[in-house]
């Protein structure tokens, strides 16, 4: 199995303690009506350990195992095990997300990913790009959300 490792930063316009709360601690209260119909609880309690499945409105779904959470930090580390984002090149999609307030009231999101590809097989930076281009949008999506909905995650 090969690791392939990326960094990205994401500039949103909502606070870090509300997009960790929609994104994180309760992505399971939330629906995003053109992406997400909904986010179960498979195992576990939301901690560290926890599985969870976010069911999409197309009828694919993402199942991811978490691996750690500091909620006073806004961090977070999981796994992504099974959907079909993995294709058929990768195993799992292991990620850290921290989001920090920025000084104009929104946060910046900071995002390393480690891809984990079947065999030995290598990824390119358009089988990345492609991965990215599909994820990105959960993060304004729910940016949008969260600015039409100012109550929510508070």
């Amino acid at each position: 199995m090969g690791i392939t490792k990326h960094t990205q930063e994401i500039k949103l316009r909502v606070s870090a303690k509300r997009l960790f709360k929609a994104l994180v601690t309760e992505s399971h209260i939330i629906s995003l009506p053109n992406a997400i119909k909904n986010v179960e609880i498979l195992h576990g309690d939301g901690g560290a350990g926890t599985i969870r499945q976010t069911n999409l409105v197309n009828g694919s779904y993402l199942k991811h195992r978490i691996e750690a959470l500091d909620i006073d930090n806004r961090v977070s580390k999981y796994t992504l095990i099974e959907g079909p984002l993995l294709g058929d090149k990768l195993e799992s999609i292991y990620y850290e997300q921290e989001f920090e307030d920025s000084s104009d009231g929104g946060c910046i999101a900071k995002i390393v990913s480690e891809y984990h590809t079947k065999g030995d097989i290598q990824l390119k930076e358009e089988d990345i790009k492609a991965v990215n281009d599909k994820v990105v949008p959960f993060y304004t999506l729910t940016e949008d959300y969260l600015l039409a909905n100012p109550d929510v995650c508070v």
